[in-house]
């Protein structure tokens, strides 16, 4: 327990909160251009190759590895795409994810259900 004089002579320090996407700068999304596009295997349990692309902010010139979902995409080098910070479990030092049905990234083909992690829009 914490006497006053504490109180009075230290004040209470609040814990500084770490960002999971510090590459973002406190932005929702961010506008990128693919450099490379190629693919990962997963960690340990899971076995298959994951569709991945190395990307530059356009903004300030950094470059990280972004997740590209769904089942098949048309990428490819100098395309713009949307990302957005999601963390994939099972691959390394993969942090954030493009959005499917924006800019270059179009959304999947045929898709019925979850459509609008997709970018597919309502079939009428």
């Amino acid at each position: 327990m914490v006497t006053l004089s504490q109180i009075t002579n230290n004040s209470r320090i609040s814990k500084v909160k770490k960002s999971k996407t510090p590459k973002l700068k406190k932005n929702p999304q961010k506008k990128a251009i693919c450099l490379k596009i190629l693919t990962i295997s997963p960690k340990k349990p899971n076995s298959a190759n994951r569709p991945v692309a190395k990307i530059s902010l356009t903004q300030y010139k950094t470059k990280l590895t972004v997740k590209i979902p769904g089942e098949s995409h048309t990428l490819q080098q100098h395309s713009t795409v949307l990302i957005r910070g999601a963390r994939v479990k099972d691959l390394i030092a993969v942090s954030y994810s493009a959005i499917r049905g924006k800019f270059d990234l179009l959304g999947v083909a045929n898709r019925k259900t979850r459509r609008s992690l997709f970018g597919v829009k309502k079939l009428s």
